[in-house]
């Protein structure tokens, strides 16, 4: 037979149905990493692949990352053979005379990121962790845990990392200077807006850091901080409030949205619902909460995400350092674990006893004011528009946060190389160029509106150029106007949805004037251009290998044409679906061109700025 990647992936192959079924998950997940630890344990090193810290910070995290799965696994009383090794590294990893030490903590240090998974372990099960060291190792561990908590943490999320170690600290009775936690939680506060949504810091972006890291942190707080009842109850009333938005980020085969950075986590963006869990908060209905949690880990027990030894893989639906950022470390997927949460739970909590609900039907589009988007439920997928955010200079800032389209089937490309214009994919996007080689798209907002279910955004891909763009939906069809205003001609180049591309070109396309359409073995993508004063060549390309999240192989068609100097209205219509007996019916019936003028009138009238923009 031949090799199958697929088979590498530790879930694979395990029905994911049961809490039983998760807990040999986690065994099966952290089994690779063994033959890695280093001989006093402190010490985890997987490949050779760096991130921007220091090599020993990079082995910390390959320690510490597991044991968001390995405490609440131990905590539901499930045996885990290897405490003894997380000991022996502890004390080796704190301790400045040994070999293996972490290293000294500066402000900002990644070390603070990782030593809350320690604050944790030591807050749920210091039976295992904390009680069998000597006295002289729980000093020097404290001491270590006190140097970090003393430093300053980044004005984001990590702001949680500090509480998290305190939580640790308190439970093991160490003392430390309580007033630096409680300002904090304090200064998490003015990263709030509406409906339980938060900015991760002072940023005009949000991400799924929201569900996974402020809300999951925040949760965990209310939990084990129980004498800060009323913050404990205002964090769990908002994840009940955030939960009913959030559940647009899922489609119903149980993938998350492929949306901004860190998508290398994987698994973690799930763990929201399992917090949810862990914490008591019945958001929706238990049957529906499982039903969002156990599809999810169940899609990714069928992608090919682990090396040959098991070892999950810097990627997303597979091995990909395109898609990653200066701070992946090889360690850094295993923030994944983060999922298993509520194994802490017993086997008789209405969780566990709950059976899985399908994820609920939304006929119409829903607006999702905070961030700044519009879901719309299509066949197998939930299409995601978006206003465009603001983003860091991070590789692939423009694919992960500005596209005008994102989905959980389809997820998206990055750009391979920004000096071929050609060569660019731009699914769900419009490329710019006025060279034929470079290119630009749509980066940083000038302005972003939300009106009813529809949204706009101003952007300039040159200083003397500026684009408006309205976006609108026709389920499953999405229409987005461009009016470009340029005192140069410009090539253009636009993109409808990627799709996975079948060996031995058995795929078939159709392009012509105005229209490109895919289709695939699975799947159709098709683009139409509505323009209402010229027409762009369909064009049906294959984008270059490993670009797009998912599939490392996708077909994608193209609207390709040239505008003048001036003012120049482009209108484009897209979907992507599963193929069936709809989907030429669905072709035959393309939405009609919308009138700009109507859309001008209505967000004149209703238009308001996206909060997760609006940053004063």
């Amino acid at each position: 037979m031949f090799y199958d990647p697929v088979r590498a992936n530790p879930l694979y192959g395990n029905p994911l149905l049961t809490r039983a079924d998760l807990q040999k998950a986690v065994a099966d997940l952290f089994s690779p990493l063994l033959p890695y630890f280093s001989e006093g344990g402190a010490r985890v090193r997987l490949s050779a692949t760096a991130a921007h810290f220091d090599r020993a910070a990079a082995d910390l995290e390959g320690f510490a990352r597991p044991l968001w799965g390995l405490v609440p696994l131990a905590a539901g009383g499930a045996h885990f053979p290897h405490w003894e090794l997380y000991r022996r590294g502890l004390a080796n990893g704190t301790d400045p005379s040994h070999s293996e030490y972490w290293g000294d903590i500066s402000d900002r240090d990644q070390r603070q990121v990782e030593l809350a998974a320690v604050g944790f372990a030591l807050s749920m099960v210091p039976e295992h962790i904390w009680e069998p060291l000597t006295n002289a190792q729980k000093e020097t561990v404290a001491s270590y845990l006190v140097s970090a908590r003393d430093k300053e943490f980044i004005d984001n999320n990590w702001k949680f990392f500090r509480v998290l170690i305190d939580l640790g600290l308190e439970r093991v009775g160490i003392d430390f200077d309580r007033s630096k936690t409680e300002r904090y939680l304090d200064e998490v506060e003015a990263f709030r807006l509406d409906e339980g949504w938060y900015r991760d810091g002072p940023v005009k972006r949000v991400d799924h850091y929201i569900p996974f890291a402020m809300h999951f942190y925040a949760l965990i707080y209310s939990v084990l901080a129980g004498k800060d009842e009323v913050r404990g109850a205002a964090y769990q009333e908002r994840a009940r409030i955030f939960a009913k938005d959030i559940r647009h980020w899922f489609g119903p085969d149980g993938a998350a949205l492929a949306f901004g950075r860190s998508q290398t986590y994987r698994f973690a963006a799930g763990g929201f619902w399992g917090a949810l869990a862990f914490a008591g908060v019945e958001a929706l209905p238990w049957p529906e909460i499982k039903g969002y949690y156990m599809r999810h880990i169940r899609w990714w027990s069928r992608m090919p995400i682990a090396d040959r030894d098991g070892v999950l893989s810097i990627g997303y639906g597979y091995p990909n350092l395109l898609m990653s950022e200066s701070y992946n470390s090889a360690g850094s997927p295993y923030w994944a674990l983060k999922f298993f949460l509520p194994l802490a739970l017993p086997d008789d909590h209405l969780f566990w006893t709950a059976n899985e609900a399908p994820a609920a039907t939304f006929p119409d589009p829903v607006p999702l004011k905070e961030p700044g988007m519009i879901a719309m439920h299509t066949p197998g997928n939930v299409v995601i528009l978006s206003s465009g955010q603001q983003h860091d200079r991070m590789r692939g800032a423009n694919e992960k946060y500005s596209k005008f389209v994102y989905s959980t089937r389809y997820a998206f490309n990055i750009e391979a190389d920004d000096r071929h214009f050609t060569a660019a994919s731009f699914d769900g996007m419009l490329g710019l160029s006025d060279d034929g080689v470079h290119f630009r798209m749509r980066e940083v907002l000038e302005e972003a509106l939300i009106a009813e279910d529809r949204l706009y955004s101003r952007w300039r891909p040159w200083n003397d150029v500026v684009v408006e763009t309205w976006l609108v939906p026709e389920n499953p069809w999405h229409m987005r106007v461009h009016r470009i205003v340029t005192p140069r001609a410009l090539q253009t180049a636009e993109g409808g949805f990627a799709i996975e591309r079948a060996d031995f070109n058995v795929d078939r396309a159709e392009q012509s004037e105005g229209l490109a359409v895919w289709y695939g073995q699975t799947d159709v993508s098709a683009i139409i251009d509505l323009s209402p004063a010229l027409k762009r060549e369909g064009h049906a390309m294959s984008p270059i290998a490993n670009t797009n999240l998912i599939h490392a192989k996708t077909l994608l068609p193209q609207l390709r044409g040239e505008i003048a100097p001036g003012t120049t209205v482009l209108v484009t219509a897209a979907m992507a679906l599963p193929l069936d007996e709809t989907v030429s019916k669905t072709l035959a019936d393309p939405p009609a061109c919308p009138d700009i003028g109507e859309l001008e009138c209505l967000f004149k009238a209703k238009g308001s700025p996206i909060p997760a923009f609006d940053l004063k």
